[in-house]
């Protein structure tokens, strides 16, 4: 790889690190960087998991150091994630994208107005006792986000938000604690399914992920500093941003 290469990865790994930490949709930065350099869309997809498996066990280790990590959440809701993104790396080996990220896209848009509208439940966790549908809503809702984070990735970090919140009753700082715990966990069966298709870049894929662990340690600690709130405005633009790039807009 050429210098200036190096360069663009390590600056898309930073910035993405960034973003995936405070919120999500990191990799709509590093996965047309990846392109851009030549790796082909099913090989750029394998190659960003590198990146994002490393800059999440960053992330997730600065939480837990900070106390704000609820590992009993992580742990129960790990099993469902990862057997979806098991099953969602495996279809991607094979399924047209474009229209799956345009369904995706508008979904997001629509979280944008659930955020605008209730803007005090993404502050504060929900009160008092669980739904009674949760027990089997939760594993279920938290299958389908690991099934797309399998197969794209871009974004899932949104959705693995609104779970928390809006099911699990986690404010926005510990949902976000939780989230880069999930994202480590459920990236290896993918990243293992990558591995075995021939469609991971070793060299690029570590390159990123120097500059998306050290944009995740950034992020972590912008993410304690500015507690739930601050995360809500970096959730909000992420989404609008990222649901754009979905739909085709940009």
């Amino acid at each position: 790889m050429e210098p200036q290469e190096l360069g663009l990865l390590l600056v898309a790994g930073l910035v993405a690190g960034v973003v995936n930490t405070l919120a999500g949709g990191g990799s709509l930065l590093t996965l047309p960087a990846l392109i851009f350099l030549g790796l082909p869309p099913t090989v750029a997809n394998g190659t960003n998991r590198v990146g994002v498996l490393l800059q999440s066990l960053v992330a997730a280790r600065a939480f837990h150091d900070k106390g704000v990590l609820d590992l009993p959440v992580g742990r129960r809701l790990l099993v469902p994630t990862s057997l979806g993104a098991a099953l969602g790396a495996w279809l991607s080996v094979d399924l047209d994208e474009q229209l799956f990220k345009r369904i995706i896209g508008g979904v997001m848009l629509g979280m944008v107005g659930l955020m605008l509208l209730e803007p005090q439940r993404w502050l504060k966790g929900r009160e008092g006792e669980p739904p009674a549908h949760l027990w089997w809503s939760g594993p279920l809702a938290f299958f389908a986000i690991g099934l797309y984070g399998g197969f794209l990735q871009a974004g899932v970090g949104v959705f693995l938000l609104a779970g928390m919140v809006l099911l699990q009753g986690q404010d926005l700082l510990r949902a976000n604690a939780v989230k880069a715990m999930l994202v480590a966990g459920f990236t290896i069966p993918p990243l293992a399914i990558f591995t075995w298709h021939g469609a991971v870049q070793w060299v690029p894929g570590l390159v990123l992920a120097l500059g998306s662990m050290a944009g995740a340690s950034l992020g972590a600690r912008l993410s304690l500093a500015g507690g739930a709130k601050g995360i809500r405005y970096a959730v909000i633009a992420v989404i609008v941003v990222s649901a754009s790039k979905l739909l085709g807009l940009w």
